[in-house]
């Protein structure tokens, strides 16, 4: 054995604050079997850390948040910031230190233990160490001498992290944290046995009320639908809706609205009989009402999907029923709330006075009625979510990821591999904007073809949403948005072109993907090749 992977739980990677005691914190368990590497070495063993390897996974953990900390013991919410990474760096900082020298590798030692007696008196047969806490100074962002305390769980992400363990020649054991962006199932605490799938592919542990959010064009909408069709879900359980500026209750819930009926009667001359349309208004129900009739109809799960919740008023839109969210143990409404008169007439005439869905009047969510929301981190300014609506939902952070589709931007003559210019791009949006909202996902725009995002849907779509959403009020004085002659590239310069049978100027679509990649891939039209355009 010289080598251990052990994939890591959220047990094993809870955040400690700089004040925090240290229980809890000083343990990592691994499997008896495990024991067999380190039996010779003593009670204690040397483990080694490598700064490089620790500052990337700080830097994972700021790509996942604030599901870093929402899985952790703390159940704490940090949201992505400058300020968070560069506070983390520091406290490594701090740590990489020897005589006041900054090193890149520090030794730790941890004591090793196994069947270790448990207070109710049985044995914990894991083997485990403790003793990971060790305290130090480092200096914070405003420059002063702060006192913390180093542990290795600090680096993990339940779900997403894993620790190789490995014995150098100098019989030092070298600690490596590796993540993955693809989220593991941990079954049972069964830390042997874990499967890599995408967190919305299965609904069996799904929340009764979750939001998916994240940069447009990371696959939320898509991510639910897969999920839904993958697990076999028939359509007449999954109702939709979409929230927007003018959304409201009566558009959520349902309302009065003026119909068209036939009406049959006799003409008084023949006797005949005879139809007539004529407008009526009857009681419409929308969404929710919807699905919460058919959640009563039916003992199978019911799922109402709501796009883009904040680009609504969910206060306006959602009413009384916000009480409803408050979900118990059994998964049904802690709270039931008074149908007004309108509703309950509707729910009486459609599932009967004595149903539970209105019983005495009363309205209470049923526990297979699943609620499932995406909204853009890009427009969460639009409608503000308080506190007390956001705690009623479990959020789920969907990240950037290369989907491996192979798709290119074509652009005079040339062909830019698309993952690399979101990578560049959303690199240059996180250092302008200091913030992830205006991030684009994989699939922020879709090739007509399945392969080829031509420079007219280019700059309709992405270099629009570029110009007029992120960089407009940060200016365009990066040497990417300016022309070869030094002046600021405009938007509608991209439309501005001279050659025949061009819509858009390619040219400048190309001059600004040059500065942004390096070596694009050009594509000869002879043989229909692709070569590495010369530095």
């Amino acid at each position: 054995m010289n080598e251990i992977v052990k994939h890591i739980n959220d047990t094993n990677a809870s955040y400690r604050n700089t004040h925090a005691g240290d229980a809890k914190n000083t343990d990592l368990f691994l499997d008896n079997e495990h024991y067999e590497m380190f039996k010779d070495v003593g009670e204690q063993v040397t483990v080694r850390f490598s700064k490089e390897n620790l500052s990337q996974a700080i830097l994972f953990i700021a790509s996942i948040l604030p599901r870093k900390y929402d899985n952790s013991a703390v159940h704490k919410v940090v949201y992505y910031s400058a300020r968070f990474i560069r506070e983390q760096l520091n406290m490594l900082d701090g740590f990489f230190m020897e005589a006041g020298n900054p090193v890149n590798f520090k030794i730790q030692k941890w004591n090793a233990r196994k069947d270790v007696p448990k207070k109710n008196g049985e044995i914990d047969n894991r083997f485990y160490f403790n003793g990971l806490l060790e305290e130090y100074s480092y200096f914070d962002i405003e420059g002063k001498l702060q006192r913390t305390k180093f542990t290795i769980r600090n680096y993990l992400a339940g779900g997403y992290s894993s620790i190789h363990i490995k014995k150098s020649n100098d019989n030092i054991f070298d600690i490596t944290v590796v993540n993955t962006t693809e989220a593991y199932y941990d079954d049972n605490d069964n830390e042997n046995n874990l499967d890599v799938l995408e967190t919305t592919q299965t609904l069996s542990n799904l929340p009764l009320q979750q939001i998916f959010y994240g940069a447009p064009g990371t696959g939320k909408s898509c991510g639910i639908k897969k999920a839904l069709k993958g697990n076999n879900v028939p359509n007449e359980n999954i109702f939709r809706t979409t929230f927007h500026p003018d959304s409201d209750y009566s558009t959520f819930v349902g309302a009065y609205k003026p119909t068209m009926e036939v009406v049959p009667h006799y003409e008084s001359s023949t006797g005949a009989q005879i139809e007539e349309k004529r407008i009526a208004y009857n009681f419409i129900p929308q969404a929710f009402l919807n699905a919460y009739v058919r959640a009563y109809q039916t003992d199978e799960n019911v799922y109402l999907v709501i796009e883009e919740i904040n680009r609504g008023n969910c206060a306006q839109i959602f009413g009384d029923l916000f009480q409803l969210l408050d979900r118990g143990d059994d998964g049904k409404s802690e709270y039931s709330i008074k149908a007004d008169t309108d509703i309950r007439t509707y729910l009486e005439g459609v599932l009967g006075d004595d149903n539970e869905g209105i019983k005495g009047g009363n309205l209470c969510l049923p526990s297979n009625l699943y609620i499932l929301a995406t909204m853009n981190t890009s427009d969460q300014s639009l409608f503000p979510i308080d506190s007390a609506f956001k705690r009623r939902w479990e959020w789920e952070y969907v990240p950037i990821r290369n989907e491996g589709k192979g798709w290119v931007i074509a652009a005079d003559g040339k062909e830019y591999d698309w993952w690399q210019f979101l990578e560049a791009v959303n690199e240059k949006i996180a250092s302008v904007t200091d913030s992830e909202d205006k991030k684009l996902g994989y699939y922020f725009v879709k090739p007509a073809d399945g392969h080829t995002i031509t420079a007219k849907t280019f700059v309709g779509k992405v270099l629009f949403y570029l110009w007029n959403d992120v960089f407009k009020d940060y200016g365009f004085s990066d040497d990417e948005f300016q022309t070869e002659d030094g002046k600021e590239i405009r938007y509608p310069m991209f439309y501005e072109t001279a050659v025949a049978g061009q819509e858009v100027n390619e040219e400048l679509i190309a001059q600004f993907l040059n500065k942004l990649l390096p070596k694009p891939e050009e594509t000869d039209e002879a043989t229909n090749t692709t070569t590495q355009e010369e530095a």
